[in-house]
């Protein structure tokens, strides 16, 4: 079953800060996430509105994404890829950050993308499949059938020349199933 799933951190604190847990597999896998984790990323975005994605990986390499922002905000996309979806093209959303610890799970068959809220936003991700350039692939940020509501700066997002010429979602033939589970936000 895929889901979109956003992970809720707990914290425990005292005077000296806080301490959290950010993986755990018993409580991942009772939320349905049995998925091992490969590889883990790391970006820094120095602008405030820095846009990444709308990216995924295509089979044989496809992966799904453990994210959360350690430094900064973030408003953080999912959007729906896989063909006779439902909801097809459709996203949800939820703002990361270093303040609240919560972590978004966004499995195989869904895009992925962020905005940076704050300067100097660092983002961490686990992904399930090593990086596989030959299969690296996206839909542009700004494509009117998904219509993402991105709350930009007034100078429009920071974008890599890359992002700024992905193809729309309408040109692409996506090689991802539906599998019944239509597209929600879960909280767990």
């Amino acid at each position: 079953m895929q889901k979109v799933i956003l992970f809720k951190t707990r914290r425990f604190g005292d005077s000296r800060g806080w301490f959290a847990e950010t993986y755990n597999l018993a409580r991942f896998a009772e939320a349905g996430v049995t998925e091992a984790f490969v590889q883990d990323n790391h970006s820094c975005s120095r602008p405030v509105g820095t846009l990444r994605g709308i990216h995924f990986q295509t089979p044989p390499h496809a992966q799904a994404k453990l994210v959360r922002c350690i430094r900064g905000r973030i408003l953080d996309v999912a959007v729906d890829l896989r063909r006779g979806s439902p909801t097809y093209g459709r996203w949800v959303s939820a703002e990361l950050s270093a303040e609240n610890g919560d972590q978004l799970f966004v499995p195989v068959g869904f895009g992925h993308a962020f905005l940076t809220l704050e300067p100097d936003t660092e983002v961490v991700y686990k992904v399930t499949s090593l990086y596989a350039p030959s299969h690296d692939g996206g839909i542009r940020w700004s494509d009117p059938d998904i219509a993402v509501d991105w709350p930009l700066p007034a100078t429009g997002p920071a974008l890599s020349d890359k992002d700024a010429v992905l193809p729309l979602l309408k040109n692409f033939d996506s090689p991802f199933d539906y599998d019944g589970t239509p597209l929600t936000l879960e909280t767990a």
